[in-house]
């Protein structure tokens, strides 16, 4: 009797938790989200300025207020994820979400936007971490690739989708909510993706969870707003005598930062960025190239977004259209990236930065040729084939920052990628978005808009360089 029973128990207690189908859709939703909703506002800012009577420096804090609040909570977020839970803090972030873009849709000033905007990009911080997490603790083999794969598919197409979505909805002026129905349309989406975690995602949390790094986390904040405050607002506020002492306290902070870490590394507790991760190879090198390929992303979803409204007189539904073979053919491409990756090993990622770049170099000629008549038709060749190369990137090197972390410290390398992605992401706007915004005066919008492309083309030729240094197989 006892050989009957002691089996079940030891099956039902100690049975590792397992991400199915429903639950990997779930997770996949809630990753898509805080993505969509970084880029979503990049063709609805016009109209947000004209409706609230913001100033240009309002608006960059509706976009940068998001990102910074994003970027500086994510690691943190990860950590809270492992101490209490992830599924716990996965349905609480996404709740807050929902609430927070409810009260994004409702603002009635500019000031209220941006508050709740800061707000919104705290709950995404609550609630990403968990959905790699999730996906580190409750797949393995074969099903976690398949996973990882479809995160990177999913992370790259949310970003493209994102400003297409707020370019329609935009435009449609639902029920007439205007560009308030870029943020109201999270509400419902929210509300079915509450409904199916709680009866699909698996609870998991790290097996020695750790206290709080208070000290750390304090200084990893500072490092983050010195650097990405600045470099966000300098430009619209005139770069006052703030921001000149903001970028040169970076240094400063990043170094303390980096010695509190080693020391509690060293004593042997965890610390909120243990530098001992840094060790595994696959994380340090793909983390590298995480860094340029999200700054040229962001930077020129931004700049295509202003250059087709304010240059080329696309409206929003046009201008956010232009991107459309983008995400079609980065979505159809990142499908066959696992199987690609099988059979050629890491230099799929290679291959997927020159092809990038000859997309690049493609629509950086359509506008050089066609402007001001740039659009969906002038733009495909070249989009379709640089969304072709970014799906031949992103996914794998996702899979590869986080193939050799343990399990026990998911929630903490899922963090650190994360945080990784968002600040470059937010770096791309701060610096291509402002060098093409400087141009502009000087040069034309054309030239501006080329210039800005050739930039972004450099740093699509470091990326490939990063990627030869990549692992040749991901574990």
């Amino acid at each position: 009797m006892t050989e009957t029973i002691t089996p079940l128990k030891a099956r039902t207690t100690d049975a590792p938790p397992s991400l199915g189908g429903l639950g990997l859709f779930t997770v996949l939703l809630a990753a898509a989200l805080p993505l969509i909703d970084f880029f979503i506002v990049n063709v609805a800012l016009p109209t947000i300025g004209h409706d609230l009577a913001a100033s240009e420096a309002t608006l960059e804090l509706v976009v940068a207020g998001y990102g910074l609040a994003y970027a500086v909570l994510l690691v943190l977020g990860g950590r809270l994820g492992d101490l209490f839970g992830r599924r716990r803090l996965f349905l609480g972030g996404m709740a807050a979400f929902g609430l927070t873009s409810l009260a994004c849709g409702l603002a009635p000033s500019a000031w209220a936007l941006v508050a709740a905007r800061v707000a919104q990009g705290a709950a995404s911080a609550a609630m990403l971490p968990q959905v790699l997490a999730t996906i580190q603790a409750a797949t393995s083999g074969q099903r976690r690739a398949k996973a990882m794969g479809l995160y990177g598919a999913t992370a790259g197409l949310s970003m493209v989708a994102g400003q297409i979505l707020g370019g329609v909805l935009v435009a449609a002026d639902v029920a007439g909510t205007g560009w308030r129905s870029v943020f109201l349309v999270n509400v419902p989406v929210v509300v079915a993706g509450l409904l199916l975690a709680a009866r699909a995602v698996p609870e998991t949390r790290s097996q020695r969870p750790e206290p709080l790094d208070g000290p750390g986390t304090v200084l990893l904040a500072v490092s983050l707003l010195t650097l990405l405050a600045p470099l966000t607002e300098g430009r619209a506020a005139g770069w006052p005598l703030w921001t000149w002492l903001s970028l040169a306290a970076f240094p400063f902070a990043a170094a303390a930062f980096y010695a509190v870490e080693r020391r509690a590394d060293r004593q042997g507790r965890t610390p909120l960025v243990p530098p001992s991760l840094f060790a595994l190879v696959s994380l340090r090198r793909g983390l590298v190239m995480i860094v340029p390929f999200s700054i040229g992303f962001s930077g020129f979803m931004f700049v295509i977004a202003v250059a087709l409204q304010e240059g080329a007189g696309r409206g929003p539904v046009a201008a956010g259209l232009a991107l459309a073979p983008m995400a079609v053919v980065f979505f159809l491409v990142s499908l066959a990236g696992p199987r690609l990756v099988a059979r050629y090993g890491t230099r799929v990622v290679t291959a997927g930065a020159a092809i990038q770049g000859l997309g690049v170099a493609l629509m950086a000629l359509a506008a050089w040729y066609s402007w001001p008549d740039l659009g969906l038709v002038e733009l495909l060749p070249g989009a379709a084939v640089a969304g072709a190369g970014q799906a031949l990137q992103l996914p794998v090197v996702f899979r590869i920052v986080l193939s050799e972390v343990p399990t026990e410290r998911a929630g903490v390398g899922s963090g650190v990628m994360t945080t990784t992605q968002q600040s470059s992401l937010a770096l791309g706007v701060a610096t291509l978005g402002t060098l093409f915004l400087s141009l502009v005066p000087g040069l034309g919008m054309r030239d501006a808009l080329v210039t800005t492309l050739l930039a972004q083309l450099a740093g699509v030729a470091l990326t490939g360089l990063l990627s030869l240094r990549l692992p040749r197989t991901i574990g």
